[in-house]
């Protein structure tokens, strides 16, 4: 299951339900103030295995809680945007 971080656009979740991936929002799940690190501790112990973020350094901000998160991945998408 993943979750996408709070600076991803909702209307993804469609998508993956399309595509047959279990996806939230860590908005609808109320995590929208966590901190990166914190986003990591919950979507660990909700059971998701990856985020989406657009957040770039989002490894280097959450490094203490992603070493503990050996079956998560986190993805870092850059989608263009029209101007």
């Amino acid at each position: 299951m993943w979750v996408l971080d709070a600076n991803m656009d909702v209307h993804l979740l469609s998508l993956f339900s399309e595509l047959g991936i279990p996806c939230e929002s860590s908005i609808d799940r109320g995590w929208r103030e966590l901190t990166n690190g914190q986003l990591v501790a919950a979507a660990v112990e909700a059971g998701f295995t990856c985020i989406l973020t657009h957040d770039r350094l989002f490894a280097e901000s959450a490094s203490s809680s992603t070493r503990s998160a050996q079956n998560l991945g986190i993805i870092v998408v850059h989608l263009p945007q029209m101007p």
